[in-house]
């Protein structure tokens, strides 16, 4: 290899080892995400630089096996086969060694130019389990380095033992896992044909391992990436077939090879791992057991999450008020100066009111209504992950949506629809059954996103806590709240378990779900990443549609067909409606030009009850509340207006994303008529009973 040519390195490992940890370490910022060609599962790609030599490091996604059963799976083994690769690192965590050199030996398998990484070597100390390294590398054959990637230890030698392994002249010589003698017969029959036919891009060994499993997915990558399909090569065919009825003869079952195949590599990760492991057991209880018995036991567990999930609502509701004033006095004092711009410009009125009051105004709005939460919603919600404590969340609700027979895997993305429901969506991309990523995609709006917040809480603080503010009344908001998110997910299980029995029939399938230990969070880099990957992210998208949602609703305002503008004609006309449902026109109409996003719903509804013809901010909640009763809101307005907010529509990016993920437009329309229904439906229930009782 030519010095100064960029190295491609594979970074692989399973779950919650600590590999993006290292991977954000040697690449900073210098990275990006993208998706193999073909697959909807990402991986981070990033460069750095270590002693003039440039590397192109691949965060690969985190994953138990090569073996091709998850599209994390097949993403990660089709890049050792034909994503150029130089060399690789494997990245295991040094506190359970055993179960990470199961992969690390089906690395070792396709890519001898392999670097071991134990990482966690700090966590390990403190369990008593010591690691010795010169052990593992002659067991395995290939350099082995130990690292604490969160501390920043042990990456330089990481990058030096990178170095030394692409650029010797012969590759090492890493542990052969020997399989029975059936199998390395069979084997032994088809590596000289194979080896011909690949002419050393693919270990001809492993490919004849696949060949014998009848490994489909690995044959159409061939084809596609090779140009050569096994299945058309009459003599590979004929050998192929001929090494298996030799198994059979032995007495092992083809359909039986897969188990027998990981059996050797379990079986030789053990080995390996009490060769190199000391692990001491400690007297005293694990801290790690003393708190999973608070989380994760079955009288305590949901208690603890309501109320977590309460103190992370509360301190997003508390800390976002005063920011959140003084952005939006900012925004405004901006749309101020434009407005002089425009005069001093001589610019028509239409054209000042379509930009400045309809564009720049609904803009600002969303801005200052959405980034102070957010601000503080998603890093809460990353420290929670980085602690260690979501993957306990999944293992609290997987009963829950087995029983609706859905996947457990499906809480993750509905915790994720907190933040966003659009990133929700694109999260179900970690659910492998098409079936239950359908349902876990069509289901996750019925929990309320970051731009249904401001609606929710002014609602519940005005009518159900006191205008006036202050510590209680925030205490009281956000258990309110949380009671109103709790509802949501209750609806998520049945509905997922209706569609479950309709439309999308079938029997839910297991996981893997690992609980990692608990673990200090990197507050400084937890809170840098989730703004700058979630907060900036999501914003983005939001204000991209929120722009253009603006100049529809000042037209709405102000275009006038008769006597009336067209937003009177609107909500005249679905007045009738709305009141059955215990609404007005107004704020089902301010629901619908709320699609694009959902924060500005409360301001729309306010331009209409003002007939301003702009979007209007008023002076304090307890002005808003006097407002809405002058108007004709109730307790039961405020209700019907919490449920509808909880169930309706799916924002437009939500929308786009469904459509995108499922690429139908079927499934997509079922995911605005879902909560609508749903909506709708409790609305009308909730107000035919108070006017029945004669409370409404």
């Amino acid at each position: 290899m030519e010095l100064n040519q960029e190295r491609v390195v594979a970074l692989a490992g399973n779950p919650n080892v600590g590999k993006s940890t290292v991977f954000n370490a040697l690449t900073g910022l210098h990275q990006h995400t993208g998706n193999w060609p073909g697959k909807t599962v990402g991986t981070a790609q990033g460069r750095c630089r270590h002693r003039g030599q440039d590397y192109m490091l691949v965060d690969l996604p985190g994953t138990y096996s090569l073996m091709a059963r998850s599209p994390e799976e097949e993403v990660a083994r089709d890049f050792f086969c034909f994503g150029g690769a130089h060399g690789a690192v494997v990245v295991c965590d040094a506190t359970c060694l055993e179960r990470n050199l199961n992969l690390a030996l089906q690395v070792l398998e396709l890519q001898s130019r392999t670097v071991v990484c134990v990482n966690l070597l700090d966590e390990a100390e403190r369990k008593g389990i010591r690691v010795d390294l010169n052990v593992l590398s002659e067991k395995l054959g290939v350099p082995v380095v130990g690292t604490s990637a969160g501390r920043g230890r042990g990456l330089e030698e990481l990058l030096d033992k990178v170095e030394e392994v692409l650029t010797q002249k012969d590759p090492p010589k890493p542990l052969t896992v020997h399989y029975p003698p059936p199998v390395e017969f069979a084997v032994a029959s088809l590596t000289p044909l194979l080896g011909r036919r690949l002419k050393g891009r693919l270990p001809a060994r492993w490919v004849a391992l696949r060949l014998l499993e009848g490994d489909d997915s690995l044959l159409d990558a061939l084809s596609a990436a090779l140009g050569w399909d096994p299945r058309q090569d009459m003599e590979v065919q004929e050998a192929v077939e001929e090494a298996r009825a030799d198994l059979v003869r032995a007495g092992l079952d083809p359909a039986e090879l897969n188990s027998v195949l990981v059996s050797a590599l379990l079986g030789t990760a053990r080995e390996t791992a009490q060769a190199a492991v000391d692990a001491q057991k400690r007297p005293e209880e694990d801290r790690d057991r003393r708190l999973d018995r608070i989380l994760t036991h079955r009288r305590t567990a949901v208690p603890m999450m309501i109320l977590l999930l309460a103190g992370v609502l509360w301190l997003t509701i508390q800390g976002a008020n005063y920011p959140s004033a003084l952005l939006s006095e900012g925004l405004f004092w901006i749309q101020d100066r434009l407005t002089e711009l425009f005069a001093w410009l001589g610019a028509p009125e239409w054209l000042h009111g379509a930009l400045v009051l309809g564009v720049y105004r609904v803009l600002a709005w969303v801005i200052s209504v959405m980034l102070p939460p957010m601000a503080i919603f998603f890093p809460l919600f990353t420290l929670l992950e980085d602690f260690g404590y979501l993957p306990r969340v999944a293992f609290l609700l997987d009963h829950a949506f087995q029983k609706a027979k859905a996947c457990g895997k499906q809480a993750l993305t509905m915790c994720m629809g907190f933040g966003c429901n659009a990133a929700g969506v694109v999260g179900c991309r970690i659910i492998d059954s098409p079936r239950e990523r359908l349902i876990a995609m069509l289901t996750n709006s019925f929990v309320p996103c970051n731009g249904r917040f401001p609606t929710l809480i002014a609602v519940i603080t005005m009518f159900f806590v006191g205008a006036e503010g202050g510590l209680w009344a925030g205490l009281q908001a956000a258990l309110l709240l949380t009671g109103v998110i709790v509802l949501g997910v209750l609806a998520t299980f049945q509905v997922s378990r209706l569609l479950s029995a309709t439309v999308l029939k079938g029997v839910p399938s297991s996981f893997t779900l690992e609980l990692p230990p608990y673990r200090r969070p990197r507050v400084g880099q937890v809170i840098v990443r989730s703004i700058l990957d979630r907060t900036i992210f999501v914003l983005g998208r939001a204000a991209a549609v929120a722009a253009p949602a603006g100049l529809v609703i000042w037209l709405c305002a102000n275009v006038t067909v008769g006597d009336m503008t067209i937003l009177d004609h609107v909500t005249g006309f679905l007045d009738p409606f709305a009141r059955l449902i215990g609404l007005d026109g107004v704020i089902l109409t301010a629901f619908i030009l709320g699609f694009p996003a959902n924060e500005i719903v409360i301001p729309i509804a306010i331009m209409a009850y003002l007939s301003t013809g702009t979007i209007q901010e008023t002076e304090g909640l307890g002005a808003l509340h006097q407002l809405l009763v002058q108007n004709g809101w109730t307790w039961l307005t405020a209700v019907c207006t919490l449920l509808f907010s909880l169930f309706h529509w799916p924002c437009s990016t939500t929308c786009l994303s469904i459509a995108k993920e499922s690429g139908s437009v079927k499934w997509t329309a079922l995911a605005v008529v879902l909560p609508t229904g749903v909506g709708v439906l409790l609305c009308f229930c909730v107000a035919t009973a108070a006017r029945l009782l004669g409370l409404a």
